[in-house]
Order: structure tokens, then sequence, then C-alpha cells
């Protein structure tokens, strides 16, 4: 037998009651009792049954009931914080939108001044062609 700090239950066979035993154990012996009305009453000051009261306070708005889950929640509030994102992206207020503007500025200057060299180079090559035919 394996010894260890726990104590493991005892097994044995389940022991299954017969219909005859079910018949006989029914509730044919015992008499029958019924909970008396007003037994678990809660009784005021005064000793007067007290009665509820649906108090504003308490009650629930009829039209805000919560249909959602938590977890559907969550994810309409970040897909609507994702919506807001895209629109700030697209009006240039972020900061990711920031640094694209400036990266494509650059890369227009770099363009620009490259369209600018090769013109200058062109012209260069006619201007040295035009001087060896003469």
């Amino acid at each position: 037998m394996a010894k260890g700090k726990f104590k493991h239950k005892p097994t044995g066979e389940r022991t299954f009651s017969s219909p005859e035993e079910i018949a006989a154990g029914t509730s044919a012996d015992r008499p029958r009792t019924f909970k008396k009305q007003g037994e678990n009453d809660v009784y005021d000051r005064r000793g007067e049954p007290e009665q509820e009261e649906e108090s504003e306070d308490f009650a629930k708005p009829i039209g805000k009931t919560t249909d959602m889950s938590r977890r559907e929640r969550e994810e309409l509030e970040k897909q609507q914080s994702h919506e807001h994102y895209m629109k700030r992206q697209e009006q240039g207020k972020t900061e990711q939108a920031r640094k694209d503007l400036e990266r494509l500025t650059l890369i227009r200057q770099q363009r620009a001044e490259a369209a600018k060299k090769r013109e200058e180079e062109k012209a260069a090559k006619e201007e040295r062609k035009a001087e060896a035919r003469k």
C-alpha cells in the first residue's frame, strides 16, 4: 500500500435500492408537514408584518437593462476605440500619423531632388552631344 499524507476514500460497491425498498420507505410512514403561511414573515418594530415596498432606489430601470455580456461589451468598446483612432489617424492627429507625414515629406523631397538631378544630367549629356557634332 502507498503511504502518503492524504487519506483515500474507501473503495466499495455501491448499494442500489430495489423497487420494494423504495416502496417501503415512502412517505406513508411519516406524517406530512406543510409550511404554515406567514411562518417566515418579517415583523417591524410595532409587531405587525412588514410589507415589501418597492423603492425607487432599489428598482431597476425598465429601459436600461444590460443585454450584453462582459466580453461583448469589451469587444464593442475595443471596436469603437479602434474606429475613433482611425478617424484621428485620417485627420493626422495621432503620433503615428505625424511620423508618417514627416516620412512622406522627406520621401517627396528626395524624389524631387533625384528628378532635378536627372534633368540636369540629361541636359549636360545633350550639350556634350551637341558639342561633339560641331
